[in-house]
């Protein structure tokens, strides 16, 4: 059996420093995937996401473990967030606008079959809510900006301001793509002003077409 593997620790794009933007190349990752639509804090989708998310994570874990003889902790939590207009995010956080997609990192050996076997068991008692909604998915963003946001997630507008209205253009860049957050702590755990999050934008050379 080899060694627990935790991507918090071996992946340079889970890092993240409070106070510095940096830019960093995020390699091509696979995902368990839920999408929604609302407010995180009252949507029944969002919870419902969650609820259905963790037990396919962690069926494919023990697989991994049983079958490979690969163990690996559970990737942290994460979300792509966006709205019709970007602004929603930075200046209004008006979360009733938000789209999402929550997902779980699965690591690259875990296969397709893998991923059907382990929807097939978590659906044989009392399937989660949003079972038939979870798709496994690579997700391909390139180069980003990133920093680490530690607080409640409604103080994060100054900071994303910062990053996408200063230092993306300042360094020549543009956004591109979707809002994307790593969730380091249990918001059921930790106090709101402790919480830390890796806030991350892709982007590209103002240039690029």
């Amino acid at each position: 059996m080899s060694d627990k593997i935790d991507v918090k620790k071996s992946l340079d794009s889970y890092r993240a420093v409070r106070g510095r933007f940096r830019i960093v190349d995020v390699p091509d990752m696979q995902y368990l995937m839920v999408d929604g639509h609302g407010d995180p804090n009252s949507s029944p989708a969002y919870a419902d996401a969650l609820a259905t998310l963790y037990p396919v994570a962690y069926k494919l874990k023990f697989a991994s473990s049983r079958e490979l003889g690969r163990d690996y902790v559970v990737p942290p939590l994460e979300g792509l967030w966006w709205a019709e207009d970007m602004d929603a995010f930075t200046v209004s956080r008006d979360k009733s606008r938000w789209d999402w997609t929550m997902m779980l990192m699965v690591p690259e050996w875990m296969g397709r079959g893998m991923f059907e076997s382990a929807i097939e068991l978590v659906g044989e008692k009392a399937p989660p809510p949003r079972l038939d909604d979870i798709r496994l998915e690579s997700l391909s963003e390139g180069r980003c900006v990133q920093t680490l946001h530690i607080g409640s997630f409604d103080d994060e507008g100054p900071v994303l301001e910062r990053m996408h209205h200063r230092f993306i253009p300042d360094n020549g860049l543009r956004v591109r793509g979707k809002h994307h957050e790593v969730y380091f702590s249990d918001a059921r755990k930790v106090a709101p002003e402790k919480l830390r999050t890796l806030l991350r934008q892709p982007v590209a050379n103002v240039s690029a077409q």
